[in-house]
C-alpha cells in the first residue's frame, strides 16, 4: 500500500483531533426522532431517520450561513431535558470513538437549552455528565467550549462568559462567539472576552466565514482570540497568481508568524458559501504556507460528514497524504485548549505511535 491507496476504513483508524464541532449540530437522526417522541415535539419534517438526515443535509447545502443554521431549531427543541442532554453528549463521545478521534472539543450555547425550565448550571451538568460517561467507556478525551452568539445582547455574552469560568476545571476549556458575522462585529462583546482573559481562559471566535479579513483582524486584535473558527476568507489577504502565493498581507503574515490555529471545516465552508467551491477552498494554500491548520466537521448532522470524510475529501481534492494528515492532527493537539501535560501525553502516547504504525502498515519509510 501507499499514500495513493488510503481508504476511508484505514483513515478511520488513524488517531485524529476535533476542535470545531457543535453539539446541537451533531445529533444522530434516530436520536432526534426518539427524543422528539419522548418530549412531545411534533415539529420535525420527517419521521424516518434516513429521510430526516437527508432533510438536514439538503437544508444546509444552500450556500448561505443563515439558511445553514435553520435546522438547529429542531435539534435544540429536543435538547431541553437533562436526560436528553446527557444522552446526546454520551452519543457524541461514542461517535468520536467510532471515527478514530482521540481528543474532541465540543461547543454549544447553554442558554438555548433552558426553554423547558432548566437552569444554566443544570444544562452544563447534564452535558458534562454525558461526556464523562463516554470518556470512561471509550477513553476519548474532551473539552467543552461555551458559545455566545453575535446577534444577541452583550450582557448575555458576559453572563455566558461567567458561566464558562465557573465551569473551568470541571469540563469547560474555552469560550466562543458564533453566529452570523455580517452586521454583528465581535467587538460588541468585548466585556465577555475581557472577562475570560482576566480569568486566564482560552478563546476561539468564528471569523472569516461569512465576512472578510476584517472580521478575523477584529477577533484577533480587539478580542484577543487564541484560535480562529473557520478563517476561510483570510485568503483575501493573500495574493495568489497562477496557483502560487506571491504576497502575504499583514493579517495573513500575523496569523502565520504567530501560529494562530485555523479551525478549517471543508464541507461546511462550501455549504455556507464561505468559499465558492471545494476546488477554490484555500486549505491547500494555508497548509502550503505552513499555517497551523486543523480539519474539523463543524456540524456532523447538518453537513452529513465525519472527520474521516473530511480527511478523505482533503486527500481526494488536494492530495493530502499520510504525512500531511499527521501534521494536521499534530496541529490539532498543539492548538487544543487542553493542559500542556495532557496534550503532550496524547501526542506522545497516542498520536505519534498511531501514525508510526500506519506508516509501517503502508510501507512508508519514517520521515
Amino acid at each position: 500500500m501507499s499514500n495513493t491507496s488510503l481508504t476511508p476504513d484505514f483513515v478511520r483508524t488513524l488517531p485524529k483531533v476535533s476542535l470545531h464541532d457543535h453539539l446541537d449540530g451533531s445529533l444522530r437522526p434516530i436520536s432526534v426522532l426518539e427524543l422528539a417522541k419522548q418530549q412531545g415535539y411534533e415539529g420535525l419534517p420527517e419521521s424516518d431517520p434516513d429521510a430526516l438526515g437527508e432533510w438536514f443535509r439538503r437544508g444546509a447545502n444552500r450556500g448561505s450561513l443563515a439558511e445553514y443554521l435553520e435546522g438547529f431549531a429542531h435539534t435544540i427543541a429536543v435538547m431541553q431535558t437533562t436526560e436528553a442532554l446527557e444522552r446526546v453528549a454520551y452519543e457524541y463521545i461514542e461517535d468520536m470513538h467510532a471515527d478514530g478521534i482521540v481528543y474532541a472539543e465540543v461547543r454549544f450555547a447553554p442558554h438555548f437549552h433552558t426553554e423547558g425550565g432548566l437552569g444554566l448550571d443544570s444544562v452544563m451538568d447534564a452535558v458534562i455528565k454525558g461526556l464523562e460517561r463516554g470518556r470512561a467507556e471509550y477513553k476519548v478525551e474532551f473539552g467543552v467550549i461555551v458559545c455566545a452568539l453575535r446577534n444577541q445582547p452583550a450582557e448575555l455574552s458576559l453572563s455566558l462568559a461567567e458561566l464558562a469560568v465557573a465551569w473551568f476545571g470541571r469540563g469547560v476549556c474555552g469560550f466562543d462567539l458564533a453566529g452570523e458575522e455580517a452586521g454583528h462585529p465581535p467587538k460588541h462583546h468585548l466585556d465577555a472576552f475581557q472577562y475570560i482573559k482576566r480569568h486566564n481562559g482560552s478563546i476561539t471566535i468564528h471569523a472569516g466565514e461569512g465576512f472578510g479579513p476584517e472580521s478575523i483582524w477584529q477577533a484577533l486584535q480587539f478580542c484577543g482570540t487564541h484560535r480562529i473558527g473557520h478563517g476561510t476568507r483570510l485568503v483575501e489577504d493573500i495574493a495568489v497568481y497562477e496557483g502560487k502565493v506571491i504576497r502575504l498581507g499583514s493579517l495573513a503574515s500575523y496569523v502565520l508568524d504567530h501560529r494562530v490555529p485555523l479551525e478549517i471545516c471543508l464541507s461546511s465552508n462550501v455549504q455556507t458559501g464561505a468559499t465558492p467551491s471545494m476546488q477554490e477552498h484555500p486549505f491547500p494554500t494555508f497548509l502550503g504556507l505552513g499555517m497551523r491548520v486543523t480539519l474539523n466537521t463543524d456540524n456532523r448532522l447538518m453537513s452529513g460528514v465525519t472527520l474521516t470524510d473530511e480527511y478523505m475529501l482533503a486527500h481526494k481534492e488536494f492530495g493530502l497524504g499520510l504525512q500531511a494528515m499527521e501534521r494536521v492532527t499534530v496541529n490539532g493537539i498543539n492548538a487544543a485548549f487542553f493542559r500542556y501535560k495532557d496534550r503532550d501525553r496524547v501526542l506522545k502516547d497516542v498520536i505519534l505511535p498511531g501514525y508510526a504504525a500506519a506508516r509501517e502498515e503502508l510501507g512508508i519509510a519514517p520521515y
